[in-house]
This record gives structure tokens, sequence and C-alpha cells, in this order.
């Protein structure tokens, strides 16, 4: 299964927000160097859906802000 996310990067707060089945916005505290963000993204993803963090992989975008993530 794959879903699209929009990746915002730098927010206040962490957190998870479903637009669809298939399309997420998640916001991470985290900034975009060096692969933090991605890493949080992942493992806020993976808790809102519970699933384990090595399920889910970034099969496209990862320096974008929209990534395409598999389970």
């Amino acid at each position: 299964m794959k879903f699209i996310i929009k990746a915002k990067p730098g927010c206040a707060k962490n957190a998870v927000e479903k637009i669809d089945s298939t399309h997420y916005i998640v916001r991470t505290t985290e900034p975009p160097k060096g692969g933090r963000a991605n890493t949080a993204i992942i493992s806020l993803l993976a808790e809102y859906l519970k699933l384990p963090k090595t399920a889910l992989t970034i099969k496209r975008g990862l320096t974008a802000r929209q990534k395409t993530v598999e389970v």
C-alpha cells in the first residue's frame, strides 16, 4: 500500500493529519537537514498507523516535501 505524504518540517509541534485514505500531512519539529525530518516523519506515521517503523519506507521524494511512502 502506498501513501502520499506532504511533509512540513520545522513546525511548532508534531502532528499527522489524514486528508483521505492515502493522503496525509505530517508536521514535525525536526529540521530538514541530514535526513532528520524523514526519520521523524516515518516515526510519526508508523505511530499513527500502529505499525512498526521498519514496515514503512520512503520510495520517492527523499529531498522533496511530497513523498511516497510504502508499507
